[in-house]
C-alpha cells in the first residue's frame, strides 16, 4: 500500500515540478493516441456507414473482417505493420521504423475497426423509414448521410471514445515498432513498462496514474458531448 500511495505523491510533484521527459511523454502520448484515433474516425465513419448502408456480393465477409478486427490483438497489428516498415520489407524505403509515424500507422490499425463497427451498429440500427422519407423528400445522397450520422451521433461518438480508448491504452504495438526510445517514441505505456522491468515501481505506478488521469479527461470531454448530444 506504502508503494501505491508513493507512486502517486510522485506522480504529483512530477506534474508539479513540470518534468521535462515527463511532459515530453505525455505529450507524445496525445499526439501518438490522438492523431491515430482522428485518423481511424475519417476513414471509420464513412466505412462504417457505407457498410450499415449497402447491399452487395461480400458484405456479410466484410462486416466479419471489421468485426474481428475489433478485438485484433495489438501485438499481431505490431508484427505486420514491422514487417511492412522494416528496412527490407516493402515500405522501407520510406525509413519510418521506430519513429512516432509508425507508431501512428499501428495505432491506426488497431482504432479503425474499432470505429467502423460502433458506426456500422449504430446507423444500422436507426428506423429505415427515416431514410426513405429523407430520399422521398429529395434529399441527395451526402445530405442523407449528414441526417443520418446527426441521427446516430451518440453512437458515433462513442466509436471515438472506443477508438481512443482501445489505442491509448495499448502497448505491444507500439514498442515493436516505435522501439521506446527515449526522447523519440516513448509513450506513458511503453514507459511504465520498461520501469517495471527495471524494479522502479514507484516510478511505473507515477507514470501509470498520469497515463490514467490522461485518457479519464478526454474521455470525459467526449462522454459530455455525447450527454449533450443526447438532450439536443
Amino acid at each position: 500500500m506504502d508503494l501505491v500511495v508513493e507512486g502517486i505523491v510522485k506522480a504529483f510533484w512530477l506534474l508539479v515540478r513540470a518534468d521535462r521527459e515527463v511532459v515530453r511523454i505525455t505529450l507524445l502520448t496525445l499526439r501518438v493516441s490522438g492523431l491515430a484515433t482522428l485518423i481511424a474516425v475519417v476513414v471509420g465513419v464513412p466505412l462504417g456507414t457505407v457498410l450499415a448502408l449497402s447491399t452487395f456480393r461480400g458484405r456479410q465477409v466484410a462486416v466479419s473482417l471489421v468485426n474481428t478486427g475489433m478485438g485484433l490483438p495489438p501485438v499481431v497489428v505490431g508484427l505486420w505493420v514491422s514487417i511492412l516498415l522494416w528496412r527490407y520489407g516493402p515500405l522501407g524505403f520510406l525509413r519510418l521504423m521506430y519513429t512516432p509515424t509508425a507508431m501512428v500507422i499501428a495505432q491506426s490499425v488497431i482504432a479503425l475497426p474499432i470505429v467502423t463497427g460502433f458506426t456500422m451498429a449504430g446507423i444500422g440500427q436507426l428506423d429505415p423509414g427515416v431514410r426513405l422519407q429523407m430520399l422521398s423528400l429529395g434529399a441527395s445522397w451526402w445530405q442523407l448521410l449528414w441526417i443520418l450520422l446527426r441521427e446516430a451521433r451518440l453512437s458515433v461518438l462513442a466509436a471515438v471514445i472506443a477508438g481512443f480508448g482501445g489505442v491509448i491504452s495499448e502497448i505491444g504495438a507500439s514498442m515493436m515498432v516505435g522501439g521506446n526510445v527515449m526522447g523519440q517514441t516513448r509513450i506513458l505505456t511503453t514507459a511504465t513498462a520498461m520501469e517495471v522491468s527495471r524494479g522502479h515501481f514507484d516510478m511505473a505506478i507515477a507514470l501509470s496514474v498520469i497515463l490514467l488521469a490522461l485518457a479519464y479527461g478526454i474521455t470525459f470531454g467526449l462522454t459530455h458531448l455525447q450527454q449533450k448530444g443526447r438532450h439536443a
